[in-house]
């Protein structure tokens, strides 16, 4: 039964507890309240209204936030094995009155100021008018549907309660403990919530209280008083079990109040706004990182929907079965019907009252897969946390960019997950094009529903393949946008427009220019590429220009696929192209070794996408004309000289004796051994295979190598290393073989010795006939 004081009926509840939600419903039959009282943010009570409507799908959040903040908002998510959320639905059925009565989140999401005034209270109304800045996660058994701020208590005990009864009676968690002392025990159901009430007594007596806690309760108390003044008849207090102690504690008017003093302001009513938005399973767990959580959702979730069969264990234990064999593994109904002997087993060795999840968890891993817990770990995962996501009423009131998200997700069939799914996409396809646009654009808004993987990798540049997982923060990171527009296509283009006009960098222009493209936000791109031509007409700097040419030769690519505006881009590249092209030479000399390495890193990227675009031949001469004179310019780094005559003996811009005198002359004893190693890593970075099977090269560095000094040699070694670890070890083996044997392509063995050849044909002839015998024999059998 409740703890009654005054008509006034008290239920302390686990947030997230379908045996708590069993015999609260159970209790608000017998008692049959004329008002319902939860623990919630009390300025959100119109938002519970909407719990009951067709559509409405667990799991869900009430989300709040201020407008006019960025980032400042609050979440409340209800499961349907919620005590709240059933609460709150028997509420509605019943037509009776059900209200929040916690701190209103116009409080919570308020600043607090250094120097407030004395809040201003309404004797009539015991209406609170200040409270603190933002609200914080308790354990898991504690704060229902709360942030994700933890507790700044120095109690242990305060932190995590129950936990610290799971040690005392040598349970794994806390989770567990509450799970057989309180969700599955089936004794003295009638004095449940008494004995919950016994148990949080005596913990926070020998708990420091925090300060969040005490202005907490006493706004509900004040709520609470004022309920009963204006109701008749019996009223249901429904909170997290360790507020029911202090709820009940007698506090004047005048003290409760007092209490409150030290809150500021809260906001006013056009800044605070309130939305349901859709949750995940996965996101209801304590791994989630919010306070209110359970670590296996869906076991919760599978306790509550059986709860009145008997066979709800069998029936969970198929579904394992199911899992598993859906992966691969073989599972055999002996395995399964040994595992339901097992459980049980466990429950009575472990004196449990009833099985529990750490029972059939063991008992599977145990009978099922064999001892193998890395099978039971492959699905755990999924089926413990689940994928799925609740919905929304298409009448409800939402923050419109979630709106315009939903119309377009439900238009394109995409239907958010919150486990990782690939998407792979076609562009030739309006579909597919569609689908595209709309996760880049998300991308701009910073809601990175989808990770593109290889783009342009797979058949060329019509394909883009996708991993998608939606996260219910996405909703949070959707209001943070809403100061750029009410729709995504909007939010998108004044978003990208205002980091163009923030941005300096060449680079970065190019590569937003390349998402506002492929995001088809025309405006946007505009703005970039009339900034990109006015920083490039001023900018001087070698790695700027290099380092844009690679995303805007993709975006002319990209042209074969998509209906892009790309008459600017071309001439653009031009004109980059041939600023780097003269610049190079100048601007790669006197480097540090940090600068000669990024140097060469950008001026291969550069390089390769040059040769993709296949320019014009009076285009493509500016630019091996540059790499030659940096290869010849001895004041340039030997690093980029080396990268510069490796591009150009590939490509086969010069011959290779030109080449064998330059290598010879660099890897010569009249040059810094420090200067040749630096030439050697450029030059044969990422190409060292070509030693194998070009003599020369070989033998020129071979001399080099072998005239080092002892001391040199090993003061360079890790470089060595690096340089020839990227042949693998069938290319080590055959290098080592070309040197130690003195041929291009030795392989294992000797030379064949020529004056045996009589001797060979002796020993062929009786081979031959043993063949032939022994094919004799096998017919013969």
């Amino acid at each position: 039964m409740a703890v009654a004081q005054n008509d006034i009926h008290y239920f302390g509840i686990r947030h997230h507890g379908p045996g708590s939600c069993q015999r609260l419903l159970s209790e608000l039959e017998t008692l049959k309240p004329a008002k319902i009282l939860i623990e919630g943010p009390s300025d959100c009570s119109e938002d519970i209204q909407w719990l009951a409507k067709h559509g409405m799908t667990p799991p869900v959040a009430l989300l709040a936030y201020n407008a006019e903040q960025s980032g400042s908002s609050l979440y409340y998510p209800f499961a349907e094995f919620s005590p709240e959320y059933q609460a709150c639905l028997f509420a509605l059925q019943r037509k009776l009155d059900v209200a929040f009565i916690d701190l209103p989140v116009a409080i919570q999401l308020a600043k607090p100021e250094p120097q407030a005034e004395e809040s201003a209270l309404d004797d009539s109304e015991a209406t609170l008018e200040k409270s603190d800045q933002e609200p914080e996660a308790k354990s898991e058994t504690e704060e229902p549907i709360c942030s994700d701020n933890p507790l700044n208590e120095s109690s242990e005990i305060s932190k995590d309660p129950f936990s610290y009864l799971a040690e005392l009676s040598g349970y794994e968690d806390g989770e567990s403990w509450w799970n057989d002392f309180i969700e599955q025990n089936s004794d003295n159901q009638s004095l449940i919530f008494e004995l919950i009430e016994t148990i949080m007594t005596e913990l926070r007596a020998h708990t420091e209280i925090s300060d969040r806690d005490i202005q907490r309760e006493a706004y509900m108390r004040l709520e609470i008083d004022k309920a009963r003044k204006q109701t008749e008849g019996p009223i249901a207090v429904i909170c997290g079990a360790w507020h029911v102690p202090a709820l009940k504690e007698k506090h004047t008017l005048k003290a409760n109040r007092e209490i409150l003093k030290s809150l500021p302001p809260k906001l006013t009513k056009s800044k605070v706004r309130s939305a349901w938005v859709p949750w995940t399973s996965p996101r209801l767990a304590v791994a989630s990182g919010y306070g209110a959580g359970v670590k296996a959702p869906q076991w919760y979730q599978h306790l509550w929907r059986h709860r009145d069969n008997p066979q709800s264990l069998s029936l969970w234990l198929g579904k394992i079965a199911q899992t598993l064999r859906e992966k691969g593994h073989i599972v055999s109904t002996a395995s399964v019907i040994e595992a339901v002997r097992l459980y049980q087993a466990l429950a009575v060795i472990r004196n449990k009252p009833n099985v529990g999840l750490e029972e059939v968890r063991d008992s599977v891993i145990s009978s099922v897969c064999f001892g193998e817990e890395l099978q039971w770990r492959e699905i755990e995962q999924r089926l413990l946390l689940g994928n799925e996501v609740g919905s929304i009423p298409d009448d409800a009131p939402l923050i419109p960019l979630l709106e315009d998200l939903q119309k377009q997700q439900k238009a394109l069939r995409l239907k958010p997950e919150a486990l990782e799914k690939n998407l792979a996409l076609d562009l030739r396809s309006s579909a597919g094009l569609t689908k595209s646009i709309l996760l880049h654009r998300l991308t701009v808004l910073n809601v990175p529903w989808g990770k593109i993987t290889d783009a342009g990798n797979s058949r060329g540049t019509f394909r883009e393949r996708w991993i998608l997982c939606w996260q219910p923060e996405f909703s949070v990171q959707l209001i943070e946008n809403l100061v750029y527009g009410n729709t995504i296509e909007l939010a998108a283009n004044n978003k990208l427009i205002e980091a163009f006009n923030q941005e300096n960098q060449l680079s970065q222009l190019a590569n937003s220019v390349q998402l506002a493209l492929e995001a088809q936000l025309n405006a946007a791109a505009e703005v970039g590429l009339k900034r990109i031509d006015e920083h490039a007409t001023h900018t001087t700097d070698t790695l700027e220009l290099l380092s844009s040419l690679s995303p805007l030769i993709s975006i002319v690519r990209y042209g074969t696929a998509r209906e892009l505006s790309l008459h600017q881009i071309g001439e653009l590249v031009e004109r980059l192209m041939v600023q780097a092209a003269v610049s190079l030479p100048y601007s790669c000399r006197n480097l540090n070794q940090e600068e000669a390495i990024h140097y060469c890193r950008v001026i291969n990227q550069a390089h390769q996408s040059i040769l993709i675009a296949e320019f014009e031949q009076d285009l493509m001469s500016e630019w091996w004309s540059s790499l030659r004179d940096v290869m010849a310019l001895d004041s340039a780094d030997a690093q980029v000289r080396g990268l510069s005559a490796r591009l150009l003996y590939v490509s086969e811009k010069i011959d290779a004796d030109r080449l064998h005198i330059l290598l010879q002359r660099m890897l010569s004893s009249s040059v810094e051994v420090s200067e040749s190693a630096k030439f050697f890593e450029g030059f044969f970075d990422g190409v060292i295979d070509r030693l194998l099977f070009d003599t020369s090269l070989r033998k020129t560095v071979e001399n080099w190598l072998i005239d080092l000094d002892e001391d040199v040699f090993v003061e360079f070694l890790p470089l060595f290393r690096r340089v020839f670890s990227q042949l693998d070890a069938m290319e080590n083996r055959r290098f080592l073989d070309t040197v130690l044997n003195g041929k291009q392509n030795a392989t294992r063995g000797t030379t064949p010795d020529l004056s045996l050849t009589d001797s060979w044909t002796e020993h062929f002839t009786a081979v031959s006939k043993l063949i032939r015998r022994d094919t004799k024999w096998t017919q013969n059998q």
